[in-house]
């Protein structure tokens, strides 16, 4: 499956879908103090081999762990876009959010010397949980680097299960920095949140309940920051089944991902989303010359449809997700055709700050706008 090959009912740009017979979108020029490239990162995919991403060893270990999280039909996407869509629940997996299958998977399958001296992560809360949840479950210390200003609901429930949380400025990646400095000097277990094989094996373990759970599957919506989730749902997919359109969903305020995935190299943009799972400013090496073999397109979508998804998820379907959780309802509400065929929406995480739970609340309580005459 090659890199720029969208769909030819949905031709798309990293900003949404074009018209199919426009030529494909050109790469996004870097902007001073916005965009660069990063250096002598280009991708080489040659000895990239999806057979590499274990997930079925994966899902052995994960077997008496993880929850197999529900897949419940939407009655209200279905009828927007005109074929059966439905919702996977890891906003009901432990933790609130899938990245526990990736973090336990890592620190399960990790030499025990290794993990004995204590696992490092950095994460914007969902990952930082992930580890924290598995570190207990194995008896060895956490410590976790998240940026500041971290979602306070993310970092409490982490140090509830343990860890040590600590705060850095400059975002995500300033947070991964610290956290790889740190595991270098201890000689302690690494669990990045997406670029490494392991995690992403775990993350893929959605792909297989997938396709056991929807009969037919032809479409899957993830959000994306890192890569890791969407890269080993449609590799665990792929190694199956040839016929699965697997598209990935960004932030216009966060959109490194989708222009990375396009233009074949790795670019770095500060992100700026209120969805801070996949507020990430670049994809990692492994996960963007994966994705360019399995990832069939990546679309951005705006930020009042985070809200809008947010929204129409609680009232119409009784589910309540954090904004990353809703990315790949915001696409379908922007962009129906994307649906073809019987179409999964990832939720993929459940962790709300109090103020954005009390908006989504407040905008889910107010009267439907009338039809129009």
């Amino acid at each position: 499956m090659s890199r720029p090959a969208a769909t030819a009912a949905h031709a798309t740009s990293a900003d949404g879908p074009t018209d199919p017979a426009s030529t494909p979108p050109r790469p996004v020029p870097p902007t001073a103090g916005q965009v660069g490239r990063q250096p002598d990162v280009d991708i080489d995919t040659a000895h990239i081999d999806t057979l590499d991403i274990e997930v079925d060893r994966a899902a052995a270990v994960l077997a008496p762990v993880a929850r197999r999280t529900r897949v419940v039909p939407s009655a209200h996407l279905s009828q927007l876009t005109g074929v059966p869509v439905w919702l996977k629940c890891e906003h009901e997996q432990h933790t609130a959010s899938f990245k526990l299958r990736g973090a336990f998977t890592r620190i399960a399958l990790a030499d025990p010397a290794v993990r004995a001296r204590g696992v490092v992560a950095a994460s914007a809360g969902n990952h930082a949980q992930g580890v924290a949840y598995a570190a207990a479950h194995f008896d060895v210390p956490a410590t976790i680097f998240v940026p500041e200003g971290a979602n306070p609901i993310k970092v409490a429930r982490t140090r509830r299960l343990g860890a040590r949380v600590e705060q850095v400025p400059g975002g995500i990646d300033a947070a991964l920095l610290a956290a790889q400095a740190t595991a270098h000097d201890s000689g302690g277990l690494l669990v990045h949140p997406f670029d490494d094989p392991v995690v992403i094996a775990g993350q893929g373990t959605i792909g297989l309940e997938l396709l056991d759970q929807v009969p037919g599957l032809r479409t899957v919506l993830v959000g994306v920051g890192g890569g890791g989730l969407i890269t080993g749902i449609a590799t665990a997919i792929r190694q199956r089944r040839a016929n699965v359109r697997v598209i990935g969903v960004q932030a216009t305020g966060a959109p490194a991902f989708a222009r990375s995935w396009r233009s074949g190299h790795r670019l770095w943009i500060p992100p700026v989303t209120l969805a801070d799972g996949i507020a990430v400013g670049s994809a990692g090496d492994l996960t963007l010359a994966l994705a360019a073999k399995v990832v069939d397109d990546v679309v951005t979508v705006d930020e009042d449809s985070f809200w809008e998804a947010m929204v129409s998820l609680l009232r119409a379907d009784g589910q309540r997700v954090e904004p990353a959780g809703a990315a790949g309802t915001a696409a379908l509400l922007r962009y129906p055709g994307l649906a073809q065929g019987p179409t999964v929406v990832i939720l993929s995480g459940g962790n709300v700050d109090s103020a954005t739970a009390r908006r989504v609340r407040a905008l889910a309580a107010e009267p439907l706008d009338p039809p129009a005459a």
